[in-house]
């Protein structure tokens, strides 16, 4: 498979009275191999087959659509990883699965379902204070919200 090789910036910074505002300039291409097969790269040497079902394409990877539910579910587990170390908490595993409905008559995705199954041996009160800074600080999950997606989150702890 072909590799897309691209320049990336990775942040700006702004410095203005003791006051450091950061700016994070995200790169990516979209390069069509053959018919609905594409690939994707962020710039980073980090490269992701796209194409369509069987019926149109060739099915050797998910489609940019579900890329972006795949996104959201990486990203609210990244960000509650992050949360938990930055907050010296324990976790022993993570487990996010995101159902996103897409209505017939719907263009894009309208309510997104998100479990989120935490192993852990520290209290639920620790455990839901990750859990809302995560939230708070997911850009899918935030872009997911500004488009109008009713998100629902289910938080499961399970004691070690």
């Amino acid at each position: 498979m072909p590799r897309v090789q691209l320049a990336c910036t990775f942040k700006v910074v702004y410095e203005e009275k003791d006051v450091n505002l950061v700016m994070v300039v995200i790169n990516s291409r979209a390069k069509r191999i053959e018919e609905f097969r594409i690939i994707v790269d962020n710039g980073r040497a980090h490269s992701v087959c796209l194409d369509l079902p069987p019926e149109t394409g060739t099915n050797m990877g998910p489609t940019a659509f579900e890329l972006v539910v795949m996104s959201f579910a990486g990203c609210v587990a990244t960000m509650f990883t992050f949360m938990a170390k930055k907050m010296r908490v324990s976790i022993s595993d993570l487990d996010v699965k995101v159902k996103a409905e897409k209505p017939e008559n719907a263009r894009t995705v309208t309510r997104a379902n998100s479990e989120i199954i935490v192993k852990t041996g520290e209290s639920e009160e620790r455990i839901k204070r990750v859990w809302d800074q995560a939230r708070k600080n997911c850009p899918v999950g935030v872009l997911f919200e500004q488009a109008g997606v009713q998100v629902d989150y289910k938080l499961r702890i399970a004691k070690e």
